[in-house]
């Protein structure tokens, strides 16, 4: 787990989070066990940047990056506000990042699942990352390869 909002290593420049405690609703903590398990038959791990976020710290992120193709508007409610949504990436076994052609939180259509102008082995790692992911039960949000939640995220689980 290295949260990016725990640290200054994010799109604000600034820690939003006042310590790196991971949380995830019931129902998400068992998908991603299940994505751990599947990972791990393939020798691989995940590096966890988010999961919960609270309105406040969605609030501020914001105000950093305004553009509701990245960011949840905080009125609208971020499936991440609601604890059922993971950002992470892929690692192997020494804990090396598996390249995934963008950084987390590069808002940048680079970061899109449909974004094809990317070398072959990236493309693979994301769609390494999706199968595991889907095959877990999450859904994913197509404009950042990093995202997944559960399915009707805002429908099923309040704030």
């Amino acid at each position: 787990i290295a949260l990016a909002y725990a640290t200054p290593d994010n799109v604000t420049g600034k820690p939003i989070y006042k310590r790196g405690a991971c949380f995830l609703h019931e129902d998400a903590l068992r998908c991603l066990e299940t994505s751990i398990t599947i990972a791990k038959t393939q020798g691989l791990h995940f590096r966890i940047f988010d999961a919960f976020r609270p309105t406040e710290a969605q609030q501020i992120l914001w105000d950093a990056c305004p553009n509701d193709e990245f960011v949840c508007p905080p009125e609208r409610g971020s499936p991440h506000s609601r604890g059922v949504a993971v950002d992470l990436t892929l690692i192997d076994e020494q804990g090396n990042s598996l390249p995934m052609g963008t950084p987390f939180d590069d808002f940048t259509k680079q970061s899109h699942h449909g974004c094809h102008d990317l070398p072959k082995d990236v493309i693979a790692n994301r769609l390494l990352l999706m199968g595991i992911m889907t095959d877990a039960g999450w859904d994913f949000y197509r404009n950042e390869w990093w995202h997944y939640q559960l399915f009707n995220a805002r429908a099923n689980y309040v704030l």
